[in-house]
């Protein structure tokens, strides 16, 4: 059954005592099952596993601050409302603020307790050697993947594996594993899942919205590369490559990526992506926390209220960085247009959007001549993110550019899917270990290339990039940053790369993230100097992750605050192992 058509199936399973009718006979009521009861055959493991992508849905996993914390977090994006989401852009959260203290993790280790019910039972369950590698092997990936959230968000967090652990406050209340030990058994996972699951291909209908061998490799590259293992990742990325993980390419236009519908998603760029039900297609009941379990559940996300321009009808809390869109506006394609990733990335108003028509490169829905229409409105000006303070709005993940709906609809309604792992990430992370591991070679340029063809600009020559260094560069502040903009993912980027731990590099990522409070969606060119304002003015040591939530750690006498609940600096420890690549202009 294809993920996104299944609705909700909850799987919460409670304890239940027996109801004696007598001193003599006990009777069980058999609709009333215990963990022990259920799990012991195949269709009670595959609804627990659906329980387990169920949770990937919730507001701290990937329905909106799980997904648009890190995009903050990274230097494109700031925060337009000056409120909500602050004190994680300006990277010095006190650790009492459940918003990303409390919820990420929450919801992160849901996930992680059903996968670990599912893989305590896999084993003892009479399965057909197809169904058990199935199961287990989507079990292990979204273990893997929450881990990976909690270890990139939080450092060094407990590790639950064995499912035995609930069993008692002593084995419950774990105490923090260090970050090597969490990525130690996230790439565990991940290789065994890549053993056991299915390509794409060969999974078919079947494999729409799951888990397969390409999904875990591409997160199992990602893993490996946080920690700089460029050889053993590249081997991973060929193999994607090559095919040996199943069919994986480009779509034509790049708008595709971030489009609502069958035809849209799960698409032969995408190598796992989080399933939501199309607008319209859910419920009612909005479910912000994991405690309100509905039948009738929205089943959408809410990352277009932050993303949207309050002046639309959104929440306004997040812009794009002036940084950003003139990095876009600095290239234009071979034919003179501008990138279509600029329209797919920022709600801005272009005079050719409104007159631009026909030409392959430009990525406009339905081919519509009246291209600036958003929201069912034309509109002859660049919307406010945020009434008040101004800047960019933006696009992706939202129904600005698809025109679904006539306007804004706050809340858990969203039906694009978010696409957490795309082929682009494959080439350029590909291009990333080439450079590393070689210097600059023509297979690098070949990979950055291929990702530049499909919004027709210009190929890139090897004789321009004489050193690592330059092409780090052009990989990390140019290439990445077009490609992947606003999305989850930069901010990790910019802790596995050590540019918190580089004066040069900080001030660097302090430009970019640079901005206006003037009330206008202000796109001029900006410097610390001419800046209202930059994420990074307020950063304290450690805080490149976020600290633990205080409730959480009084909670559990094992558990102690990571380097933001005790402002360490990581860049001591992070010097002592790699190296930050200098700035080459």
């Amino acid at each position: 059954m294809n993920m996104k058509k299944i609705n909700i199936i909850l799987t919460a399973v409670f304890a239940t005592a027996l109801v004696s009718c007598d001193k003599e006979l006990d009777v069980t009521n058999p609709n009333n099952q215990t963990t022990y009861d259920f799990g012991n055959n195949e269709s009670d493991l595959q609804e627990a596993l659906i329980a387990c992508y169920n949770r990937t849905r919730l507001e701290g996993s990937f329905a909106r601050v799980g997904y648009t914390m890190d995009a903050v977090r990274g230097d494109e994006v700031w925060n337009s409302s000056q409120q909500w989401y602050l004190d994680y852009d300006n990277l010095n959260s006190p650790g009492t603020i459940d918003i990303g203290d409390q919820w990420i993790w929450r919801d992160c280790f849901h996930i992680v307790n059903r996968c670990n019910y599912v893989l305590s039972k896999v084993d003892g369950a009479n399965l057909r050697a197809q169904s058990y590698d199935e199961i287990k092997g989507q079990a292990l990936f979204l273990r893997a993947l929450a881990y990976y959230e909690l270890a990139t968000y939080y450092q060094t967090v407990p590790l639950y594996t064995d499912y035995r652990q609930y069993s008692s406050l002593e084995s419950m209340y774990a105490s923090n594993a260090t970050q090597d030990e969490v990525f130690d058994q996230i790439d565990e996972d991940l290789k065994e899942a890549v053993r056991l699951l299915p390509s794409k291909d060969k999974g078919g209908e079947w494999a729409k919205g799951r888990a397969t061998s390409g999904a875990a490799a591409g997160y199992l590259a990602r893993s490996l590369m946080f920690r700089h293992k460029y050889e053993e990742a590249y081997d991973y990325l060929k193999k994607i490559i090559a095919g040996d993980y199943g069919t994986y390419g480009l779509v034509a236009d790049y708008g595709d990526n971030f489009k609502e519908g069958a035809e849209f998603e799960n698409n032969r760029e995408s190598l796992f992506e989080i399933q939501f039900l199309d607008y319209g297609q859910g419920g009612t009941d909005e479910e912000w926390t994991p405690v309100n379990i509905s039948s009738n559940a929205t089943q959408g996300h809410a990352v277009e209220s932050n993303y949207g321009s309050q002046q639309l009808g959104s929440w306004g809390d997040l812009a794009m960085s002036p940084w950003l869109y003139n990095l876009f506006k600095a290239e234009k394609c071979t034919d003179g247009t501008l990138d279509p990733r600029l329209y797919w990335t920022a709600v801005t108003y272009e005079p050719e959007y409104s007159t631009y028509t026909g030409v392959a490169t430009a990525a406009y829905p339905g081919g519509d001549p009246r291209s600036n229409i958003v929201y069912q409105a034309e509109i002859t000006a660049t919307p406010l993110s945020n009434n008040t303070q101004g800047g960019i709005s933006i696009a992706k993940f939202t129904n600005a550019r698809n025109n679904i709906y006539s306007t804004i609809v706050t809340g858990l309604h969203c039906g694009v899917n978010l696409r957490l792992m795309r082929y682009s990430d494959v080439l350029l992370r590909a291009a990333e270990c080439e450079n590393e591991i070689n210097g600059p070679t023509q297979k690098a340029i070949d990979y950055i290339n291929e990702v530049r063809r499909r919004v027709a600009l210009k190929d890139l020559r090897l004789s321009d990039f004489p050193t690592a260094d330059k092409l780090f560069e052009q990989i990390a502040n140019v290439e990445r940053p077009k490609e992947f903009g606003c999305e989850n993912g930069r901010g990790i980027d910019l802790i596995r790369w050590g540019f918190f731990y580089d004066e040069a590099r900080l001030a660097q990522i302090s430009q970019h993230s640079a901005y206006m409070r003037n009330g206008t969606a202000s796109t001029e060119e900006l410097t610390l100097a001419t800046a209202d304002d930059y994420s990074y003015r307020y950063y304290q040591k450690g805080h490149e992750y976020f600290p633990i939530f205080q409730n959480t750690l009084n909670s559990n006498p094992n558990l102690t605050g990571n380097s933001a609940n005790k402002n360490i600096d990581n860049g001591v420890e992070y010097l002592r192992k790699w190296s930050v690549r200098p700035i080459a202009k």
